[in-house]
C-alpha cells in the first residue's frame, strides 16, 4: 500500500502571506497618493509655463504685425483674440485657449470678471478646486495677462 501525502499550504502560511500583503499595501497606498498629488502639481506648473509662453508669443506676433489697432493675431493659422494696443490674449476660448492650441487633459473654466479669468485644471472629468493654472486678464490701462498657480487642492 502506497502512502499518499497531500501537498499544499497550511492555513498559517496563507495567513502570513495575507498579513505581509496587507503591510505592503498599507505602505504603498500613501506613497501612490503622494505621487498622484505631485503629478497634478507638475501638470499645473507645466500649464502655467505654457500659458506664459503663449502670452509672450501672442504679444511678439502682435508687435511683428506692426498694427496697434488689431484685435486678433494669427498664430499658426489660428486667430487669437487680444487686447488692442498690447496684444495680450483675452481670457476666453478664442483668446488664451486658442493661443495654447492644445489643452487636452485639462478642464477649462472661464469667468467674465472683471477681471476675466480662465482656469486650467488637470482633469478629464471636472475641475479640481484650487488645483489649476489661472490666467487673469485685465483690460487696463494697462492691460495685463497674469498667470498664477493654485496647488492647495491638488490631492
Amino acid at each position: 500500500m502506497m502512502s499518499r501525502r497531500q501537498k499544499g499550504f497550511t492555513l498559517i502560511e496563507l495567513v502570513i502571506v495575507i498579513v505581509i500583503l496587507g503591510i505592503l499595501a498599507a505602505i504603498a497606498i500613501p506613497k501612490y497618493i503622494a505621487i498622484t498629488r505631485d503629478a497634478r502639481i507638475a501638470a499645473v506648473n507645466g500649464m502655467a509655463g505654457g500659458l506664459r509662453g503663449a502670452v509672450a508669443l501672442a504679444r511678439a506676433q502682435y508687435m511683428a504685425n506692426g498694427d496697434p489697432t488689431l484685435a486678433t493675431v494669427t498664430m499658426d493659422g489660428t486667430a487669437v483674440a487680444c487686447n488692442v494696443g498690447t496684444g495680450i490674449p483675452t481670457a476666453v476660448a478664442g483668446g488664451i485657449t486658442a493661443a495654447m492650441q492644445d489643452t487636452s487633459g485639462y478642464v477649462i473654466t472661464y469667468a467674465a470678471g472683471p477681471p476675466a479669468t480662465a482656469s486650467f485644471s488637470p482633469s478629464t472629468a471636472a475641475a479640481i478646486p484650487n488645483c489649476a493654472a489661472v490666467y487673469t486678464y485685465t483690460v487696463g490701462p494697462p492691460a495685463t495677462g497674469i498667470v498664477t498657480v493654485l496647488t492647495a487642492g491638488c490631492i
